[in-house]
């Protein structure tokens, strides 16, 4: 029977998912497939949390498509070599999958276009993954952005693209072959620790609709304090596709309409994050070498220390600086990190302990739960003054004072370092005399941060000069 494939990547919905929704429009059976990557062990790019999470989706997907009447079928290996495989096993026709934004990605849907015309099927690749894609926003010169302002500009006053209906019936033909949904053992990985999110499509909608109807009413006011749960938290769901992004935006943008005052400030502030988003995207996709050389030139080269000691105390949440500390135990014990702590945690890396940016971000995807490729290497040359429209070198956030501004009770700071409940939270604010501890079992700091900025001046000034 003739029949097409619908190949899922990070869009584990059957809700406004535009590949899905077009294949089920072809008028022939649908063979949906998802195919789980072959490596073991330990990964640099991933690990159990977002492996963990990722089963659960593809759990929650699989009972999805079968109110759809279809059948997912799983299947391992190299993406190519399994779908040439799935094509032979069938009377293909054609092959609908969304487009992904970073270059192994793109990579690979190359070859599956040489892959379909020498087997003489159609390739249908759909933009899915943000409301504007790369190649739609440039400057008047016709060149990629590389400031966020004109960018977001830009951005905003396009129209944006309308939700799709879910997917029709897809009628999956039986008796093709498919492995078990897949568990930690399937990449060899031991159990998550961590408190995850719940998984699934359904569950995204409900942390959308309650970010949407609640939480961005308060954003700008209350967003960069990591003591308050005043962000919307479906990061994980637009990485995994739980929730299409043209969604979220008609809701936002439903709301923006009825709002006044402080409430329609905070609704346009978070939009502007979703502008970021693609910012990042569209820096990835013009200049994908930002994965392995800092964006600036002029910061090439930089004489990073070798880790060590102090890397390992950072990653565990042992370094004596409080705020710091309490970030890192919150990204191992959940998979998530607040947006402000990531820019602390990230600047005390690589400006107090003068490490590799490129440790640190492959440590949080090793991490966190919405490791997206793009935000995350965007955000770590953001803070290590190297990347797209960065912080400059000598804007060096003191973690001290970072603490007194974005979390002066100490909520955030007892929260995730239970030896320190009992401690007046004034003292988290300021260093403590040389060689003492805020409490009797936590770390004096590793540092002194006065220091370790003075000396990154001194480094940056003199690559500068070079």
């Amino acid at each position: 029977m003739p029949s097409v494939i619908h190949w899922f990547r990070r869009d584990l919905r059957i809700t406004d998912n535009s590949a899905l929704h077009h294949a089920s429009l072809a008028g022939i059976p649908v063979i949906p497939v998802y195919i789980l990557s072959d490596w073991k062990g330990q990964h640099s790019w991933t690990g159990p949390n977002r492996q963990q999470f990722l089963c659960g989706c593809l759990e929650s997907l699989s009972k999805n498509i079968g109110t759809i009447r279809g059948k997912l079928l799983i299947r391992r290996g190299g993406a190519i070599q399994e779908l040439k495989r799935l094509i032979q096993e069938t009377d293909c026709r054609a092959i609908y999958f969304n487009r992904d934004p970073d270059p192994f990605g793109k990579k690979t849907e190359e070859e599956l276009e040489t892959l379909c015309a020498e087997l003489q099927i159609d390739c249908f690749g759909h933009d899915d993954v943000a409301l504007h894609g790369p190649e739609e926003i440039y400057t008047q010169s016709e060149k990629p952005y590389k400031v966020f302002t004109p960018y977001s500009k830009n951005w905003l006053s396009l129209d944006k693209p309308s939700p799709l209906p879910k997917a029709g019936e897809l009628n999956t033909p039986g008796g093709l072959s498919s492995e078990d949904l897949p568990t930690l053992t399937t990449w060899d990985l031991p159990e998550s620790k961590a408190d995850l999110p719940e998984p699934g499509e359904k569950a995204a909608r409900k942390r959308m609709n309650a970010a949407v109807s609640g939480i961005i009413r308060d954003y700008s006011d209350l967003r960069d304090l990591p003591g308050e749960e005043a962000t919307s938290r479906v990061s994980q769901d637009l990485r995994f596709g739980l929730i299409s992004i043209r969604t979220l935006y008609k809701k936002i943008s439903e709301e923006l309409k009825n709002s006044r005052g402080g409430p329609r400030s905070s609704i346009e502030t978070y939009i502007k994050e979703l502008a970021w988003r693609e910012f990042y995207f569209a820096i990835l996709h013009h200049f994908p070498d930002v994965l392995h050389e800092e964006f600036n030139a002029d910061w090439r080269g930089l004489p990073w220390e070798t880790p060590g000691e102090k890397f390992e105390k950072w990653k565990l949440g042992e370094t004596g600086f409080p705020i710091v500390d309490a970030g890192m135990r919150q990204l191992l014990k959940t998979g998530f990190m607040h947006n402000r702590v990531r820019m602390i945690t990230a600047m005390f890396l690589t400006k107090d302990l003068h490490i590799d940016w490129k440790l640190g971000e492959s440590h949080f995807m090793q991490h966190l739960n919405d490791g997206e490729i793009a935000s995350n290497n965007g955000g770590w040359q953001w803070s290590a003054g190297t990347g797209a429209d960065a912080a400059p070198y000598f804007r060096i956030q003191n973690p001290w004072t970072q603490t007194a501004r974005y979390d002066p009770h100490g909520r955030y700071v007892k929260k995730w370092i239970p030896e320190l409940r009992d401690i007046d939270p004034k003292k988290f604010q300021s260093p403590p005399p040389t060689g003492e501890k805020l409490a009797p079992d936590y770390f004096p700091p590793c540092v002194d941060h006065k220091q370790e900025r003075e000396n990154t001046l001194k480094i940056f000034k003199k690559h500068k000069g070079n």
